[in-house]
Order: C-alpha cells, then sequence, then structure tokens
C-alpha cells in the first residue's frame, strides 16, 4: 500500500495532528500497527473504544446488523433504536431520547431544545451560560459554546447567545445570570480541558442555583458518561439530576453515535424542529444496546471502578517518584498526570516508543482513558512505561 502518512498528506485535509503511527488491528486494550509492532492503547479512540477493540460480541451484533437492515431512516420505526432508547431512559433520570451520529451533533441538539424552552418558557430567553476551557465540540454552534478562543475565532461572526465564566465558579455563573438567560452548559468534568475535575459541592450548588433560577442544567457527559469515570454517568458523583444530557464517544464503542436525552418537561421539541438522515440508525443503536448491556450488566462498569482506583494509586505513586510529575486528577478511567512543564508531547512521543499510546490533552498534562475493559495487568504496565519515559525524560 505504499506510505500511508505521504498519501494521506496527498488526499486528506491536514487537521489532526498525528502520531506517527498506522495502525492496522486490534484486541482488547492492544494495538498492532503496519510494521507489526503492538502497543497498549490508553486513548481507546479518545474514550470510544468501551469494549476494548475487535470485541467478539459486539463484532458479532454489528455484523449480524449489517445482515439484516443498516438503515432505514426515521421515517420508519427501528426496533434497535427504541430498544436503546430505552436502556438509556431507564438506566438515567431522563426521560426522552433524540440519537444523532456524534457529540457535536448532540449539543447542537442542546442548545436548540434549550433555546426553545427559554423562548417558551422565560418570555424569550436564550442566552447559555458556558464555561472557559470547556469543549463542546467542532459545529458552529458547538464551538460557539466551546470556551476556548482560538476554536472559535477564524471562522468569522460567532453564533450569538453564549455567556463565559470560569469554570469550578459557581458565584460566577450567579452573576452571569440574567432575564436572558435559559441554561448553564458544563462539563461534569472538563475533558479536552485537561481532565478538570470541579470542587465537591459546585454541579450540587449550580443545580440548586438551575432550580432557584427557573433555568435548564445541560451535563455535557460525551465523554464522561457511559462507565467512564466510574459510575454509569458522572452525574450520579455529584448527586444531582441533569434537565438535558448529551451523550456520543463510548455509547456504541466505536460505531458512530450520539444521544440528546432530556427530562420531560424541557422535551419540546416537535416534528420538524430537529432532524437527522443517519441519526439512531439500525446498525449503531444495535451496537449501542450492545454495549450498554455490558457496562450495566456484564461487569464492565465495576471493572471501571476498580482499574480507575488502580490507575489513580499508580499514578500518586509515580508522582512521589518523579520529579516531572506534580499532580494527577481525574474519575474512573479518565485520568491526567500533570506536569511540572510543558512536556506532554515529548512524554507520549517517548512512550509510544516502548509500545504504550497516550494523549497529550494539554501541553503539562498527558491524558488516560483506556477502554474500560483493561485489566490489572494492563494498568501496572502501562504505569511502569510511564514511570521509565518520566525517569528517562528528567525533570
Amino acid at each position: 500500500m505504499g506510505d500511508t502518512p505521504a498519501r494521506e498528506a496527498r488526499v486528506h485535509m491536514q487537521m489532526f495532528r498525528r502520531l506517527p503511527v498506522t495502525l492496522v488491528r486490534g484486541e482488547g486494550t492492544r494495538v498492532w500497527d503496519n510494521t507489526g509492532k503492538s502497543y497498549l492503547d490508553f486513548v481507546a479512540g479518545i474514550a470510544v473504544d468501551t469494549l476494548g477493540h475487535a470485541h467478539p460480541g459486539l463484532a458479532d451484533t454489528i455484523a449480524r446488523q449489517a445482515r439484516t437492515l443498516v438503515h432505514v431512516s426515521n421515517l420508519f420505526y427501528s426496533e434497535p433504536q427504541v430498544e436503546l432508547a430505552e436502556l438509556l431512559v431507564d438506566h438515567s433520570v431522563l426521560d426522552q431520547v433524540f440519537f444523532c451520529n456524534s457529540g457535536a451533533e448532540a449539543n447542537e441538539g442542546a442548545i436548540k431544545l434549550a433555546r426553545k424552552w427559554g423562548i417558551q418558557n422565560r418570555s424569550g430567553a436564550y442566552e447559555i451560560i458556558a464555561t472557559h476551557n470547556g469543549f463542546h465540540g467542532r459545529t458552529l454552534a458547538a464551538v460557539a459554546a466551546t470556551g476556548t478562543p482560538r476554536y472559535r475565532e477564524p471562522f468569522g461572526p460567532q453564533m450569538p447567545g453564549f455567556v463565559f465564566v470560569d469554570y469550578d465558579d459557581l458565584d460566577a455563573i450567579k452573576a452571569a445570570t440574567t432575564e436572558r438567560t435559559c441554561a448553564v452548559l458544563l462539563e461534569a468534568i472538563q475533558g479536552e480541558g485537561g481532565v478538570n475535575v470541579p470542587d465537591p459541592g459546585y454541579l450540587r450548588g449550580v443545580r440548586d442555583w438551575c432550580d432557584a433560577q427557573g433555568i435548564l442544567l445541560i451535563l455535557d457527559e460525551v465523554q464522561t458518561g457511559c462507565g467512564r469515570t466510574g459510575t454509569l454517568w458522572a452525574y450520579e458523583q455529584a448527586g444531582i439530576e441533569p434537565d438535558i444530557m448529551t451523550l456520543a464517544k463510548g455509547l456504541a464503542g466505536g460505531v458512530p453515535i450520539g444521544a440528546l436525552l432530556a427530562k420531560a418537561h424541557c422535551a419540546v421539541f416537535e416534528p420538524g424542529d430537529h432532524g437527522s438522515t443517519f441519526g439512531g440508525n439500525p446498525l449503531a443503536t444495535a451496537a449501542g444496546a450492545y454495549v450498554l448491556r455490558e457496562v450495566i450488566d456484564g461487569g464492565v462498569l465495576q471493572n471501571a471502578a476498580d482499574r480507575g482506583e488502580q490507575l489513580e494509586q499508580r499514578l500518586a505513586g509515580i508522582e512521589d517518584r518523579c520529579e516531572l510529575a506534580v499532580g494527577h486528577r481525574g474519575a474512573g478511567l479518565l485520568r491526567a498526570l500533570v506536569l511540572s512543564r510543558d512536556a506532554a508531547g515529548e512524554v507520549v512521543l517517548k512512550a509510544l516508543e516502548y509500545g504504550l499510546i497516550l494523549n497529550p490533552v494539554r501541553p503539562n498534562a498527558v491524558r488516560f482513558m483506556p477502554p474500560l475493559t483493561v485489566t490489572a495487568e494492563e494498568v501496572d504496565a502501562a504505569a511502569a512505561i510511564v514511570e521509565r519515559v518520566l525517569n528517562e525524560i528528567g525533570p
């Protein structure tokens, strides 16, 4: 097939900072490149490959559904779509579901839903309070809600209706709330922002404020949902209930899917308000139903919690022994190791040499998000590589 990077450079828009590896096969937590070298994958498709690579049961489900019915559009009912919607509603505090194809699309839908609700129920209110360093996608509305200016500013006038405040600052949300506010949009943990975990009580305080003001709380659980943080949904750990929740990434174990969930009181969409040609197709929803059942009933959720505690302990040990490591944060199997300087890219490239795939989520932070099926031995092996790399690089 020739030189894959060279071929890619000729025909593909150059928007990704790819690692110098062409992956061709996977099994569980391990992947192989086109030279036969194997790697422990602690990125998992950016928190997507919930059950690991080439999971036999998921592969069988996808193949069976592909032989039966891949796509019919939302002009018709579909059994897999209803099954997945039932699973989501029955195992969350939300009441209704809309399926799409990605996290950005799910957040687009949430923004539209909240604005329509505000127009109908708060005298035309349409503004949404979002947070600095938040990330909600790269479509025009989702990027307008994303709290990183360099993602928004190259594309001309931005969609109005978003007010930004610091994450983990309840007083800032209170100060930003006006008669124009219809909702607050937050990640339960800021993923792309650096795996930023709010202080205990922050999300509870935001929920109470939204209740007091009669506005909606939208939780973006695109990265934290589906067991990633050790509970099925991250909101459970905060002891709160969102009005609207968005999902994607790990929901179907690698098959593209997104979901917008809402409580009945704010599920104000009517026919024609929103839609998706491919959203909720039988193939994606059959995969999603299989993955969600495995997470809930197949021991995957407990493994995510157990391995998450183990990974936290290993990162704490690395922090104690390596001068370059100065902190760690996260929950479940979404973790970051904080460095004393901007060496995350160097750490990731050196780890790749030793057969471990990591993500430089920030210049001074390395992100860990392995499949939820990762084993104790694999966590120990990954931690050993990281410690070796940090000792070689030095402070």
